[in-house]
Parts: C-alpha cells; structure tokens; sequence
C-alpha cells in the first residue's frame, strides 16, 4: 500500500461546490444528490469564498437564522476552514477536530479548490497493512543515532501497535525509538519492553 502521509494521498479530488448566489433549495438538493454534509461556496474567481453546511442551513429551519439569508453566500459559514495538498494528515485532523468539523476543502496555492478531504479519508492511514508499517519502523530505527554495537532493537506490529523489545545502551535511547516509530503513518500506539542498563 502507498504510504498515506499527506492530504493529496486521502483526499477526493472531485469538488462538489455552489456559488454565493445558490438558492436554500438548491443547496439542500446538492447537499441530498452527493450525500455530503457540507458544500465549499466559491467566489466569482474560482476561490473558496465560505462553507455552507447542513448546520448552517437548520438555523433557518429552526427559526433562528437571524440575518435572513435565502443564498449560500448569505448562509455561509466564513473565513473557510481549509488545507491544501500538502499539509500532512495529522495537521488536517487536528484542524478538524479543532473546528469540529467533518470535512475541509483541499485548496490550491491561490485558493482554488482542487478537492475534499473528510474525516474517513484521514482514517485510511490506519489501513496500512502491519507489514508494511513494520518495516518503515526498521528502516527508520537504522537511521536513529544508537550505539549499534550494543543495542538490538525488534519490531513485532499487531492491529496498528507496535511492540518494541531488545536492548539498548542507554535509558534515554528509548525516548529516541519510540518517537521514531510514533511518525510512521498508521501507528495506534508504541509498546516497549528494552533491557537497559540501570541508571549510575
């Protein structure tokens, strides 16, 4: 499986969007049709202008929409919450949950959509087949700065948790392997049980 590190290797490239001048009943058509949550609302130029979303719209059904609004630039939610293709999978899901949001529109440089990541794209990391997700963490371990004459480092991955065993030369060597395994994608958590010298 490609390794799933950035927004691009998630997301929808597709864009289901609507203009500010979208009628309420168009919105919630749309929003019925695609079977999503909530829609980026582009400006004149192409550029997410605001989201409007099925919240955003049952304020109106609830009698307490204030400002009126029959458009989606009227009942939009603004500034847009977005990320662009780069920005990695940790940063779009503490953007969404920071915001409690479901989806971002993935943007462009001049913020143009080029697509949508959601919270299930995001969850495609911990697909990764255990594998794979062992063999990253040997390869990365490699780089780590320890002693190789005198530390053995095993990795055994079940389920997304990796357990670390072995030995190692220094107490503060684990701090070190473990922080290493945690950045490879797909990792639910990191066990360890090394052998290390006592501290003097």
């Amino acid at each position: 499986m490609k390794h799933l590190r950035t927004v691009e290797d998630v997301m929808t490239h597709s864009v289901i969007s609507v203009d500010r001048e979208t009628a309420f009943k168009d919105i919630v058509e749309t929003l019925r049709m695609w079977n999503v949550s909530a829609l980026p609302v582009l400006s004149e130029d192409g550029r997410v202008a605001g989201v409007v979303s099925e919240a955003d719209l049952l304020l109106k059904a609830q009698g307490t929409d204030t400002a009126h609004g029959t458009t989606a630039g009227q009942l939009m939610t603004r500034p847009a919450v977005t990320v662009t293709k780069d920005d990695t999978i940790p940063a779009a899901a503490r953007l969404m949950a920071r915001g409690h949001l479901k989806r971002l529109p993935v943007v462009d440089g001049d913020g143009r959509p080029v697509g949508l990541v959601s919270r299930g794209d995001l969850l495609k990391i911990y697909l990764r087949p255990d594998e794979d997700i062992g063999a990253e963490i040997r390869e990365l371990i490699m780089y780590q700065p320890i002693p190789r004459g005198s530390a053995e480092v095993y990795v055994h991955v079940a389920n997304g948790i990796v357990y670390l065993n072995g030995s190692l030369p220094d107490p503060t060597m684990e701090d070190v392997v473990v922080r290493a395994a945690g950045t490879v994608p797909g990792v639910v958590d990191v066990k360890t049980d090394f052998i290390v010298p006592a501290a003097a």
